[in-house]
Formats: structure tokens, sequence, C-alpha cells
């Protein structure tokens, strides 16, 4: 079975070309609405299945959903718009616990599989100039929360309780296993 990634982020195939070399990439272009979700914590799962759903799927291919949002006191932190909001989501997280949630979703032509996982990531207090250095120096507009852990804004991090692949973007952990345990395929 080949693996294909409906994702266009870098992380995400950077974080499964570390177990496997057997995927392609077939960006879904799926729409990302979630108006009418109650619980924050489902919107990723229904995410990532609407992703692994958008993408044609051939017989011999799993497709690999997922979506990846920060929780903070019930607000759902996505990809800010701007900078602004950016140093407003940091300003947020800075000296708190947040949690960060990733759906997974496998589908091929025989058996769909589905879940999230979530993480919580305790950040240390952050100064203003911390803050506006980061956000100017990465731009992250493109990572939910504002930050990216796998660059400087790991130094931001006091802890974390979970997968560090998950707060990077794909549940490295959960995908593997579920692989293993859904759909019978070994990846080494």
């Amino acid at each position: 079975m080949k693996l294909v990634l409906a994702s266009k982020s870098p992380r995400r195939k950077e974080i499964l070309s570390m177990v496997t070399s057997n995927f392609s990439v077939r960006v879904s272009g799926a729409d990302e609405s979630v108006d009418s979700v109650k619980d924050l914590y489902e919107i990723p799962k229904i995410l990532a299945e609407r992703k692994a759903e958008a993408v044609s799927l051939n017989d011999d291919e799993i497709i690999i959903g997922c979506d990846t949002v920060v929780i903070y006191e019930n607000e759902l932190l996505g990809k800010p718009n701007d900078k602004a909001d950016a140093i407003r989501m940091l300003k947020l997280l800075s000296g708190t616990t947040h949690y960060v949630v990733s759906g997974l979703a496998l589908k091929s032509k025989k058996k769909s599989y589905s879940t999230s996982v979530t993480t919580a990531v305790i950040m240390r207090e952050l100064t203003d100039s911390e803050i506006v250095s980061y956000v100017e120096k990465y731009c992250p507009t493109d990572k939910a929360g504002a930050y990216g852990i796998q660059e400087m804004a790991g130094s931001f991090v006091e802890k974390i309780d979970g997968d560090f692949y998950n707060v990077v973007g794909l549940p490295l952990c959960e995908l593997v296993l579920a692989l293993r345990h859904e759909f019978g395929i070994e990846l080494n």
C-alpha cells in the first residue's frame, strides 16, 4: 500500500519522511470552516476526515488527513491572520498551559479510521520583546497557535505532556500504531 499525505504542510511531510519514504503528497483543498461544531476538541478530527475524503483515492493507497489546532481556555487558536494576531496569541499562551489537538484520519478503499490526539504544553512567561522578536523573525502565520516548537519557540516551552510530534503537526506515534493495527502496515 502507498501512503498519500493530504497536506501541504512541510512539517507533516518532514515528520512522515522520518518513518517512510513510500508516500506522496496530494493537497486536499478541503473546506476548513466549522461554524456549527460545539466541542473544540472534535474540530481537528472533523477537519482531518474532511481532508482525507477530499483527496482522490486509488485501490492501493491510504490517504492520511491531519489538522492541528491549539486550544486555550475554550478558545480555538488556529493560524493567525497576521503578525498582530500572532502577537495576541503568544501573549495569551505566555505563562500558561494550553492544548495542541491534532485530528488524524486514514482512509483506504476498504476502511476508514480517525481519532484525535491531545498534548498539553506548558509555556513559560514570555517578555513582550521575545514575542515581537519571534514573530518578526519567524512570521508564524502558518502555524496553529502562532508558534513552531521545532523552531526558536521551543525555548518558550517548559514542558509537554504527550507526543512532541503532535505539537509539530502530525501525531507520529498514533499514525504508526494506527497503520499497524488498523491497516496491517509496518513502517520500518
